[in-house]
């Protein structure tokens, strides 16, 4: 690897600063190299956005803009790791895995959207299915992996558990965990750690794409709550036991992998600021979400995740909310449009008005769950 280049780096876990660094810069140059031409080749495909007719029509002029641009950010990412990341780790194997198979799910969809030139794409059922399959399949591995000592992988910890004669309190880093207030933990158990994950990553994912409906709106949100999220992950990977964190060891190596989707990250909202040049789709959207999710996890910092993504869970719980009031009332509404952030524009601001205004709030919230860290120190 690349890391080897640069003295001091023989162990990864000790040069976590510089390989997120150099992560970081090396996503967002292949994004920013890359983008001019990924964005034609898109048009050239034809792969544009069929906007929902029932929406403001403000947005009418942006039918056909290119579309499933989230395949450049998760491109930018994967090669960005494969220079710089620590492919021993066994939670770089856990989050990339969720990355990429949402984003793959999230591939599928657009492409429906695309070629049949459908809003709709693949039906809420099939979509939901696959994601259950990937967010299960991630809520066992994570309680296998979270278990696992300092120096050991997944497969060591698997074959403790075994030994152990596969207890349900496999170990108390399951436990979900109250940063920062002293060493206060609800006890789970595996398989209400593993339904607990699912719900996290499941509703992360969801969230990042009712989020993405507006230029810009969701990309600097999970950039700055990605960024964030590496710094939990850092400290749970380098706290020692007890004290008022998590600790994981190995956990540290998500910070890298946060480091690396900031920059491409950053690379895509070059192109995606208002009036955008391309969409991320459901490709980045539901890969992001799921992305970020799975790190919370790792850093056992998932109610952090809940008050920084805030503006995910506002739009999230704008659309329950409006459903559930429309089938009450047969036909009432709550909000103007849902998700919340077409409500506003239905309501006189501009578009770019709501989506600064968004990220406005997103840093707020960023700095309020990054007190924990300060308060926990």
């Amino acid at each position: 690897m690349l890391q080897q280049l640069f003295g001091g780096m023989a162990d990864p876990a000790s040069s976590i600063g510089l390989r997120a660094l150099a992560a970081f810069l090396t996503s967002l140059a292949i994004g920013l190299a890359l983008g001019p031409r990924f964005i034609a080749r898109l048009k050239a495909m034809h792969f544009g956005q069929a906007v929902r007719t029932d929406g403001p029509q403000t947005h009418l002029k942006k039918d056909g803009t290119p579309t499933m641009g989230g395949a450049l950010i998760l491109g930018a990412l994967t090669a960005s790791l494969a220079l710089w990341g620590d492919w021993s780790n066994r939670f770089l194997w856990v989050i990339l895995f969720v990355t990429l198979g949402y984003g793959a799910i999230g591939w599928q969809d657009d492409y429906r959207k695309v070629v049949h030139h459908d809003p709709h794409g693949m039906s809420a059922r099939e979509k939901f299915s696959w994601q259950s399959v990937i967010g299960l399949a991630a809520g066992f591995y994570l309680a296998v992996a979270l278990s696992a000592g300092p120096g050991e992988g997944f497969l060591d910890a698997a074959a403790h558990w075994y030994e152990a004669g596969f207890p349900l309190d496999i170990s108390r880093s399951i436990d979900l965990v109250f940063p920062a207030i002293g060493k206060m933990a609800f006890p789970f158990g595996i398989l209400g750690f593993i339904v607990f994950v699912y719900v996290v990553i499941v509703g992360s994912s969801n969230a990042v794409n009712l989020t993405d409906g507006l230029d810009g709106l969701a990309t600097l949100p999970v950039v700055l709550v990605g960024s964030a999220l590496g710094l939990f992950a850092y400290v749970a990977g380098t706290s020692a036991p007890g004290a008022h964190f998590a600790s994981i060891p190995g956990a540290e190596e998500a910070a890298v992998v946060m480091a690396a989707v900031a920059g491409a990250g950053l690379a895509f909202l070059w192109f995606n600021a208002h009036p955008a040049q391309v969409f991320m789709g459901d490709v980045g959207a539901l890969a992001l979400g799921g992305c970020l999710g799975t790190t919370a996890v790792v850093a056992r910092a998932e109610l952090v995740l809940a008050v920084m993504g805030g503006v995910f869970v506002m739009e999230t719980l704008s659309v329950m909310i409006q459903t559930t009031y429309f089938r009450l009332s047969h036909g009432k509404r709550v909000f103007r449009m849902a998700p919340i952030h077409h409500h506003f524009e239905l309501g006189g601001w501009k578009e770019t008005q709501v989506v600064v205004r968004f990220w406005i709030i997103t840093v707020v919230l960023v700095a309020v769950g990054l007190g924990a860290l300060a308060a926990g120190a």
